[in-house]
């Protein structure tokens, strides 16, 4: 596959993805081929895309059972969640409709009554982002602020309909991002240990070659380290490393 296949490969994964969503994280197996038809992809590749919308939530065909890739805990979580929620969502479709106008007209008691309608959408979103890396709990949490505020940015729309769609999105855009930044927090400290490790390595190796414990000086000349790496690294391990000086 040619970098330009790749380009589009890539950009159309997140197009499925994106579709998926929308269909409470499922999509059909005919879905995928036409999604990807331009690139002609083999049975076997077909098939390695399949895995990897499983991995990430997504059902081929009909959404995926709670039972799949939910925990116990988070199973039993989510419906005590949802029990405390009991009461709170229970209203036509006409009512529905006229709180999204209502909140579109920037009436702050309707806006109100529609977080607490909406209150229990946030927590089955949660589950189309589990096992990401972020608790079932932070994931609500982290939905339930975006509803707070995308509450107040519907008066741009045009209809209810609209107002919805971009009110879910909003939801779910903020557990994305939280998913993303709990990403690279854990890329970052992946990063500060792989670099404390190389240092106190190092300085474990000449230390008992010299005997003694060893300066960031000595180690800098040594190694090839850069003093700044190296005093970081001590930093960053609360001068934890044995062999260095302080």
């Amino acid at each position: 596959m040619g970098q330009e296949q790749e380009i589009k490969f890539a950009r159309t994964l997140e197009e499925v993805k994106s579709l998926a969503k929308k269909q409470q994280n499922s999509i059909s197996e005919d879905q995928v081929k036409e999604a990807f038809k331009e690139l002609s992809l083999s049975e076997q590749q077909l098939e390695l895309v399949y895995d990897y919308l499983k991995k990430h939530r997504i059902g081929i065909g009909e959404p995926l059972d709670p039972q799949e890739y939910l925990s116990d805990g988070e199973i039993n979580y989510l419906e005590e969640y949802k029990k405390g929620l009991e009461g709170k969502a229970g209203l036509s479709d006409g009512q529905r409709q006229a709180l999204f106008h209502g909140a579109m007209a920037g009436e702050k008691k309707a806006q109100q009554e529609l977080i607490h309608a909406c209150l229990s959408q946030v927590a089955e979103i949660s589950r189309l982002y589990a096992g990401q890396g972020v608790s079932l709990d932070d994931l609500i949490g982290e939905g339930n602020l975006a509803l707070s505020a995308g509450v107040t940015m519907l008066g741009c729309l045009e209809n209810a309909r609209e107002a919805e769609g971009m009110l879910m999105k909003i939801i779910m855009d903020a557990m994305e991002e939280c998913i993303a930044e709990n990403s690279r927090v854990r890329d970052q400290d992946k990063r500060v240990e792989e670099q404390v490790n190389q240092v106190a390595r190092g300085a474990e190796k000449l230390a008992k070659e010299l005997r003694r414990k060893v300066t960031a000086q000595e180690l800098a000349q040594e190694t090839g380290m850069t003093l700044e790496t190296i005093e970081d690294a001590m930093r960053m391990s609360g001068f934890a490393i044995e062999d260095l000086e302080r």
